[in-house]
């Protein structure tokens, strides 16, 4: 007695829509009346849309359903669809190039994102609430350099960076400290030693 298994069948176009459904659509091809074919492809793409209940919430969900029907007729599907069927070379066609901003960073280890808090500060008139942000960018920056770095760096180092990165138009006070290198490195640690429990 021979068996018949689905790893010896033809394998599905859209699997999703089961063995079933491919039966159905090889019947419509085999029906002369166009007619009775419309009819019959009216009522798979209804047994379809049971199927998938999930697409509903698809935009166009209608003409997803009858761009999946050509494609499991391997587009050989003579009937009157009420969208413009679907033709193979559409699947073929390369996806339009994603347009990335390319920004140059000086120094990459401090990220985009200083760089913008600097161009921000420079805007700024002189005052306390202008020191502040220059406090706290110097403090990331140091923060951003050991996490990538992960070697002792000065205080001098980091605002000499802040101070190329702004153009020359921001000067640290020497009298400025940052907070230890061994301090960050620990609290860097902590950070990773609780996110790993997090996951764990």
């Amino acid at each position: 007695m021979a068996y018949d298994y689905n790893s010896a069948r033809k394998k599905l176009v859209l699997p999703e829509y089961g063995r079933n459904i491919q039966k159905m659509v090889n019947h419509i091809k085999t029906i002369e009346d166009r007619d009775e074919r419309n009819k019959a492809a009216r009522t798979v793409i209804g047994v379809m849309g049971n199927l998938n209940p999930h697409l509903r919430d698809v935009n166009d969900f209608k003409h997803k359903l009858w761009d999946h029907l050509a494609i499991i007729a391997d587009f050989d599907l003579d009937i009157d669809s009420p969208y413009e069927l679907l033709k193979p070379e559409s699947l073929q066609s390369k996806p339009n190039n994603v347009q990335y901003n390319q920004h140059s960073i000086r120094y990459k280890h401090y990220g985009r994102s200083i760089v913008l808090m600097i161009d921000k500060a420079v805007e700024m008139e002189e005052g306390e609430e202008k020191n502040d942000l220059i406090r706290m960018i110097a403090y990331h920056m140091k923060k951003s350099y050991l996490t990538w770095n992960r070697e002792a760096v000065s205080d001098e180092e980091i605002f000499t960076d802040l101070n190329t990165l702004s153009g020359g138009k921001i000067k640290v006070s020497e009298e400025l400290k940052l907070p230890e290198t061994k301090d960050i490195l620990a609290k860097n640690r902590k950070k990773k030693g609780g996110k790993k429990k997090q996951q764990s």
